[in-house]
């Protein structure tokens, strides 16, 4: 056990550190590390199209958020979708290039935001909930968007009303 000094005593409870020298973290805080780690693999899983990694990484309650208003699936309904893709070897790659990562004071919820690259759609984000189940973290909610630069946003808007106007021809 080390025994500090009073500045010793004083700089570790200013600074949040332990008293006792404890220089690991606890089993029980939680690592960006391992959330980043379940991130990776669940966007490296949908560039193999590997259907079972990817859907192994979510929470039986998940739900995941596409970039269309309509896209809002269980985790069911987005393998129903997804599923007769990645049968195929037809899977899509977001690359991430920028990630945050905080958590609940418990420590056993952890949100994110994400800059993604895909070849198709450029800049991505990617922004959702894991939970933590003993060692291992899922994804309760993924929400991948397109985000759009403020000097365009009206012009978006409104060809999104005009598409979504009544007697629009569908898909246009």
């Amino acid at each position: 056990m080390k025994i500090l000094s009073w500045k010793g005593f004083l700089g570790a409870a200013l600074l949040g550190g332990s008293l006792f020298g404890s220089e690991s973290p606890s089993a029980t805080q939680p690592d960006a590390r391992d959330v980043e780690a379940t991130l990776n693999r669940f966007h490296e899983a949908a560039s193999k199209a590997d259907g079972e990694a990817y859907f192994a990484l979510f929470a039986p309650e998940a739900v995941f958020i596409g970039t269309d208003a309509t896209e809002r699936w269980t985790v069911d309904q987005f393998k129903a979708y997804a599923m007769p893709y990645f049968s195929k070897g037809m899977g899509w790659t977001y690359v991430p290039r920028m990630r945050h990562v905080q958590f609940s004071p418990q420590g056993d919820v952890a949100w994110f935001d994400e800059i993604l690259d895909n070849k198709s759609l450029g800049v991505c984000r990617g922004s959702g909930v894991l939970r933590r189940v003993g060692d291992t973290w899922l994804i309760c909610q993924y929400h991948l968007t397109i985000p759009v630069p403020n000097e365009l946003a009206k012009q978006v808007v409104g060809m999104i009303r005009e598409a979504a106007a009544p007697g629009s021809a569908p898909g246009k």
